[in-house]
């Protein structure tokens, strides 16, 4: 009999599969792989867990960073590589990121772009390297859009005109919470000075 192998199968199926005997042949025994996939690995969420058992933490990540609690753990996860030192950080960090599938991608970087625009605590840096900054200022940049057309729809069905001056300074506009303030404004206004107050 051959020592075992170490499998990380964050997908159950694949789990099981990978958990099977494998019979070398020959005469020359099998190897009886050890799996660590979503049955045996723990969803640690809690942050001072997470630190306490910072591998387990990552590998934990790795393994439901895509499931159902996948951003709780991720989150848990991100916050114990604070007391690593950033080399060790950023490996564990690419470590997490590789793992994970494009919706959790995604509603991280909106996570970290929701940080940045509030100004609350942002992602360490090796985080915030590795995630594609033109991602999120696209992500950003997506969502004034939208408010700005919400806005200029909102001011249309009031009968609102503006003046050039006026869709120029909300054409200009790159502050979330100023636009959300106007579009709450078009309710009850009369004129777009009372919108863009």
């Amino acid at each position: 009999m051959s020592p075992g192998r170490i499998v990380v199968a964050p997908d159950a199926g694949v789990a099981t599969w990978a958990a099977e005997n494998i019979d070398l042949g020959l005469g020359l025994g099998h190897i009886e792989p050890l799996v660590l996939g979503p049955a045996v690995v723990p969803e640690i969420t809690d942050p001072d867990q997470a630190e306490k058992e910072l591998e387990l933490a990552v590998l934990s990540a790795v393994v439901h960073g895509n499931g159902p609690n996948g951003l709780t753990v991720v989150q848990a996860a991100l916050a114990a590589l604070g007391r690593l030192d950033q080399e060790h950080a950023a490996v564990y960090f690419q470590v997490i990121w590789n793992g994970l599938r494009e919706p959790m991608r995604r509603a991280l970087e909106a996570l970290v772009m929701e940080r940045q625009i509030k100004g609350e605590a942002a992602f360490p840096p090796f985080a915030q390297k590795l995630i594609d900054r033109g991602k999120l200022e696209g992500l950003r940049e997506g969502e004034l859009k939208a408010k700005r057309g919400t806005l200029l729809r909102l001011l249309a069905r009031a009968g609102i005109v503006l003046a050039e001056c006026e869709s120029a300074r909300i054409q200009a506009c790159t502050d979330i919470t100023t636009l959300d303030r106007w579009i709450d404004n078009v309710l009850g206004a009369k004129n777009a000075t009372e919108v863009l107050s």
